[in-house]
């Protein structure tokens, strides 16, 4: 079979796109640049795409249904760069793809320290020659009450680490999961806003919980709490997020993701005037560490993504269950 592949990356995917389209016998079409109508006719002969985190509209759709496009796969967790309703209006599938959750939780727990124990500023400190104490007493995770917002595959390996530090751990999600109450209590949004010392997030961003955390879920917080968001920007209101960490209802913040990232990230920026104010501000502040979404980029995340996004088109091109499958 055939697959085009778009934002087709040299550095660090090809090796394994190599290695698994000559395993599964799949011919690959490359491109290095994020799809656009300029460069969608070249998928023309393809009835499967392979994309990342880069804006597919509903423009862009329909530009690759006129060129034979049966289905697009993602290379991400996250599918709320594709616009779905336009998918389903052409009959065209779509997919995403699993990787190993240990590349995230790993990276959250490292965000959760540095955030605790005030490392941005003994960093920036350090480098100035600056050894002094105060403002930089940290806390211990084990006197913190965390709640895990999300407990598909992430969630629970957050809530697996996060047990042996010997802190205290509610859960929320719509579908609660027996394997999570060994080290967590599920329990109401607003239960956790009012108990927990510590927020992460670990959800896919949909229209329902767009702006999940805004100012009346931070009224309803702990003062100085910490927030932790690895998993999509939009999770956050982040105005109300700024205005909570100017009146210090926030205490600490790290992210790993930001809103409206598309067309930043991943990119070579630093000479460009980007209208990212509420970026700017936010790291301005001396509490707030802000990661390029980060937190998957490890060499097994890589391999998976690549693999299941080919496994991803070989079985919807067999009539197959597949795992991945959107719709």
């Amino acid at each position: 079979m055939k697959i085009f592949v778009y934002s087709y990356r040299e550095f660090d995917e090809a090796e394994f796109f190599q290695k698994f389209s000559k395993e599964y016998g799949v011919e690959l079409g490359i491109c290095k640049d994020a799809p656009t109508l300029e460069n969608a006719h070249l998928a023309e002969g393809y009835e499967y795409l392979s994309i990342i985190t880069t804006k597919i509209d509903a423009q862009l759709v329909e530009r690759f249904h006129e060129v034979g496009v049966k289905m697009i796969s993602t290379r991400t967790i996250g599918f709320d760069h594709i616009d779905l309703q336009a998918a389903k209006k052409f009959g065209m599938s779509v997919s995403n793809v699993s990787y190993s959750p240990e590349c995230v939780a790993d990276y959250t727990l490292m965000l959760m320290l540095m955030a605790i124990r005030k490392m941005k500023r003994i960093m920036q400190r350090a480098e100035i020659n600056d050894f002094s104490l105060p403002g930089i007493q940290g806390g211990e995770l084990h006197n913190f009450t965390v709640g895990v917002l999300g407990t598909g595959r992430i969630g629970r390996a957050v809530i697996r680490d996060l047990s042996g530090f010997g802190c205290r751990i509610y859960a929320y999600d719509a579908y609660e999961n027996e394997e999570v109450k060994k080290y967590a209590q599920y329990a109401d949004l607003d239960t956790i806003y009012k108990e927990c010392d510590l927020l992460t997030l670990h959800m896919p961003l949909e229209a329902e919980n767009a702006h999940l955390l805004d100012a009346a879920a931070f009224a309803k917080m702990k003062d100085g709490v910490v927030i932790i968001n690895t998993a999509r920007g939009g999770l956050i209101d982040t105005k109300a997020l700024i205005n909570a960490l100017e009146n210090e209802k926030v205490g600490a913040v790290g992210l790993d993701v930001i809103e409206d990232e598309f067309g930043m990230y991943y990119y070579d920026r630093k000479s460009d005037i980007l209208s990212k104010k509420d970026l700017y501000i936010l790291r301005g502040f001396p509490n707030v560490i802000v990661t390029p979404h980060m937190a998957f980029y490890t060499d097994q995340a890589v391999s998976d993504m690549v693999k299941n996004s080919l496994l991803s088109c070989i079985l919807h091109s067999e009539g197959k269950e597949d795992p991945w499958k959107v719709f």
